[in-house]
């Protein structure tokens, strides 16, 4: 047992030399990230434009209110969307930064008291996205003092007011980031491996290491140890680097976010383990790799938010190996939620690791 511990201590030791020697290699894995990072960051750290995607919640009767409505559907400043009808749906979508806001009018709104109609609009906003909320509220309060004006010059009938709900929002940068990161382990559990097991065929390595007592099994294991602290360095870098330019905001925590992205390294690279482990060549290799990665890069939310799909396009793209990954640091990292929340994608990914491990070592071949 102690021999087999230090037969894969060994070759930790060699495969995470070999890569922070490999200039190439170091380039793709954490330098060609950070290239999108800053791309992307570029592009979605900036500031909102001047519409607000809202949800407009109508709980009065009143034809004041029905009036309102219709006025605010006209209004360029507005994007309403039609679907949601109850608070609670509102701010679900709130949290996953889908909306900016949810305008909500009390049964009482537009009721005459005495002899003109009077009412308070609710504006309802995260806690990361109050300088929207307060904008909205001050949008919506200078319409109301433009009817104020016109029923009575004395009073005002129709005022807002904000409430902050306890809930936090992921932005577009948050979405982004988490997809980056997805796109950074892809990098680096699939096309590490198919670029390097065809090339030490090549060179007759993998042909003299099986001469070796050396088992298929402690190469695996070696191999993920050393992927899984060559992966963590650069997510560490990658996080650095969001924080310090992009103002990324980690809510959850480290350690448990480390174990998580642990976990989707090591069952990432099972899948670059059974292509590269099969092919015997570049040419078998890079074909059925990319056949493999891009429905991944384009269907599990790496670079758009899958809520942007149709719906069976959705529930399809769950079922994806990288898809728990990008929802499970997401989840974590910006939402706070601690691995005891994050199951689903937690058990997904474990079934993922026995399906793509047991294919790994079915295909795997020396030469």
């Amino acid at each position: 047992m102690k021999k087999s511990f230090y037969t894969i201590g060994v070759f930790v030791k060699i495969s995470t030399k070999r890569f922070f020697r490999d200039k190439l290699a170091i380039f793709f894995t954490i330098v060609f990230p950070l290239i999108f990072l800053f791309v992307f960051g570029g592009i979605f750290g900036k500031d909102r434009g001047t519409s607000f995607k809202i949800a407009l919640i109508n709980r009065s009767n009143t034809s004041f209110a029905q009036n309102y409505v219709q006025e605010a559907r006209k209004n360029p400043l507005f994007k309403i969307d039609d679907k949601l009808t109850t608070l609670d749906a509102a701010k679900e979508k709130m949290s996953k930064g889908e909306i900016d806001a949810a305008v909500v009018l009390p049964e009482s709104f537009g009721a005459v008291n005495g002899a003109t109609p009077s009412g308070q609009a609710e504006v309802y906003y995260t806690q990361n996205n109050e300088t929207a909320g307060q904008t909205l509220i001050s949008v919506i309060g200078a319409q109301f003092k433009g009817v104020n004006s016109q029923i009575t010059k004395t009073t005002e009938q129709f005022t807002v007011v904000g409430k902050q709900t306890n809930d936090k929002e992921l932005s577009r940068f948050d979405y982004t980031f988490a997809g980056l990161l997805g796109f950074s382990i892809i990098g680096l559990g699939i096309f590490g491996p198919i670029n390097v097991f065809p090339e030490l065929k090549k060179q007759g390595i993998l042909r003299r290491l099986h001469t070796t007592p050396l088992r298929v099994r402690q190469y695996f294991v070696s191999t993920a140890l050393s992927q899984a602290i060559i992966g963590l360095v650069t997510m560490v870098v990658l996080f650095a680097v969001a924080i310090a330019v992009f103002h990324l905001k980690v809510v959850g925590n480290v350690f448990e976010l480390a174990l998580f992205i642990t976990l989707s390294i090591i069952t990432i690279l099972g899948i670059g383990l059974a292509v590269g482990g099969w092919a015997q060549n570049e040419r078998q290799a890079a074909p059925l790799g990319n056949l493999v990665v891009f429905p991944m890069m384009f269907l599990s939310g790496t670079f758009f938010p899958r809520f942007l799909m149709p719906l069976w396009l959705q529930n399809a793209s769950g079922y994806l190996p990288l898809t728990p990954v990008i929802d499970g640091i997401r989840l974590i990292a910006t939402e706070g939620k601690h691995l005891t929340q994050v199951g689903p994608q937690i058990g997904l990914l474990l079934g993922w690791f026995v399906v793509v491990y047991l294919i790994a070592f079915r295909v795997f071949r020396w030469e």
